[in-house]
């Protein structure tokens, strides 16, 4: 599938060109979030039109920031990081090929597109002298002014430094429009031949580093303000420092995308692809592109870095059997400790409890094991002599980020399970309680060795997740007893298929209903 233009906005089948300003410039241009111009209806010319667009809408943006500056609410050193007018030049040929070569890695239509004389015109009478300040400045001003908000000069318009940065950005411009025509042709050999471009030494990258783990934590701490983001700062933080660590710095100003490509090919090597995928490739390509919306990096050089993951052949259904299901359930009613008289090796009683609990607690109502093990005292209540538990992420994580109210099965207050919560101390029940703020590691901990337990066990059958096979069973089970799936879906924290499953809510009344639907295991 074609991977998304940068700047290009599809709304109802008309294109524009966007860029969103920057919040602290906000207030400087009007309060507007964002920058637009109209492309049109027709595809091919939106793309065509899309640079200069981009560049007239960048050069707005200038504006706005210079208004700032003379207000005193921004700080920026022009001149701070000064680039001759050839290097700047230099710089500006490699971002339009940059440019060219991802429009034309997503979008075929893009080869077709011809480059003819005409168009070049305006810029070999901008490097030879032809034109006046004005028209430089209609032509490629908007450069100027890019490079001069970058710190790579300060050279007022009209001066001999400003034509000179005026010249060399037509040659720029010239230059990257001949390269054009010849990849449309299949030739992607082709270098610049003008001096300008040719004889010049590149200038090094001087401008400050950006650090990857300071992306991340800025990200993180972005979505922590929302009441998000827990799971992914466990998660993410050795994805980066892996990253980091391969590439041998921290500047994610000096990623390149073969950077990125050859990392995921050396973790395909000890990892699964669904892995690399979903949580290395995933995470790198959500903060970077986070990072460009907040206009920290210029580019997301992850963004088309994917993999395809194939999904794996299945033999048998997911959830368990109702004789499969009878047998977890008895071993975990029926479960006891090893004695032993040394308190190193002896059981902790939450971590029996867990054994005994929670595979239950999974069967009659299909949460996730470390939404189960991550259970308090105080998540428990009576409503209208109903007894409900509320999974919530103040508990520890829920994967959908909100709380969710779970009636409980009959089968599993005569089991006695409200009395064990009763009985149970304050705070976690299946794991002891810490003054430190751990999230929901320990949580998860428990729900490993509950699992291993299991399989250790052999009553967990091969192709079927000791703890995901009772989400499986349980949705399974509520069709036949003919439930509805958006009821299902609130018991057990699935997203609604449709928007209209977001309008009224399924009540506890509703859920208890359905929970008494389901039958009870006879064992």
């Amino acid at each position: 599938m074609a991977g998304r233009v940068r700047n290009l906005l599809n709304r109802d089948g008309r294109y524009f060109a966007r860029l969103v300003i920057p919040k602290e410039l906000r207030p400087y241009m009007e309060g507007k979030t964002e920058l637009r111009t109209a492309l049109g209806p027709d595809y091919r010319t939106a793309l065509k039109a899309l640079p200069g667009a981009v560049a007239t809408l960048q050069h707005k943006i200038a504006l706005g920031e210079r208004r700032a500056v003379q207000a005193g609410e921004r700080s920026i050193t022009t001149g701070r990081y000064p680039l001759s007018p050839p290097q700047i030049a230099i710089r500006d040929y490699q971002a339009q090929l940059t440019f060219d070569e991802d429009i034309r890695a997503n979008h075929h239509q893009y080869a077709s597109f011809d480059v003819g004389y005409e168009e070049g015109r305006p810029f070999r009478d901008g490097y030879s002298g032809k034109l006046s300040d004005d028209q430089l400045e209609l032509l490629v001003g908007d450069r100027i002014e890019r490079y001069r908000t970058l710190g790579n000069h300060a050279a007022p318009k009209g001066s001999a430094e400003w034509r000179q940065i005026a010249r060399a950005l037509c040659v720029s411009s010239y230059e990257a429009l001949a390269r054009r025509g010849e990849r449309n042709e299949g030739d992607f050999t082709g270098s610049p031949s003008h001096p300008v471009l040719t004889i010049t030494q590149p200038a090094e990258d001087e401008r400050e580093p950006v650090s990857l783990k300071g992306l991340l934590a800025d990200y993180l701490n972005e979505r922590a303000a929302d009441g998000k983001g827990r799971e992914a700062r466990k998660r993410w933080s050795p994805v980066f420092a892996n990253l980091s660590k391969f590439i041998g710095h921290d500047d994610a100003r000096r990623l390149t995308k073969q950077n990125v490509l050859e990392w995921k090919d050396a973790n395909l090597k000890v990892l699964a692809s669904k892995t690399v995928s979903d949580v290395y490739l995933t995470s790198v390509r959500t903060v970077l592109k986070w990072a460009v919306n907040n206009d920290r990096l210029e580019t997301n050089v992850a963004e088309n870095v994917r993999i395809k993951v194939s999904k794996k052949q299945r033999s048998r259904e997911q959830g368990f059997t109702t004789d499969e299901a009878v047998a977890i359930l008895k071993l975990a009613r029926d479960y006891q400790p090893k004695h032993s008289d040394n308190p190193r090796t002896r059981e902790a009683p939450q971590t029996t409890a867990a054994k005994r609990w929670s595979p239950i607690l999974c069967a009659h109502t299909g949460a996730r094991i470390a939404e189960i093990t991550q259970l308090r005292k105080q998540d428990f209540r009576y409503e209208k002599n109903i007894p409900v538990v509320r999974i919530a992420p103040d508990a520890g994580s829920v994967k959908a980020g909100n709380y969710r109210d779970v009636p409980l099965h009959q089968q599993l207050v005569d089991l006695g399970f409200m009395e064990f919560v009763d009985d149970a101390p304050d705070g976690p029940l299946f794991y002891p309680a810490s003054k430190k703020k751990v999230g929901s590691l320990p949580a998860r901990t428990v729900a490993g060795r509950v699992s291993e337990w299991l399989q250790a066990q052999k009553v967990i059958p091969e192709g079927v997740s000791p703890s995901h096979g009772w989400r499986h069973r349980f949705k399974t089970v509520g069709r036949e007893v003919g439930i509805a799936d958006r009821t299902l879906d609130a018991i057990q924290g699935h997203a609604g298929r449709t928007a209209g499953d977001a309008y009224g809510d399924v009540t506890i009344a509703a859920k208890a209903s359905a929970i008494g639907q389901m039958p009870r295991y006879e064992y």
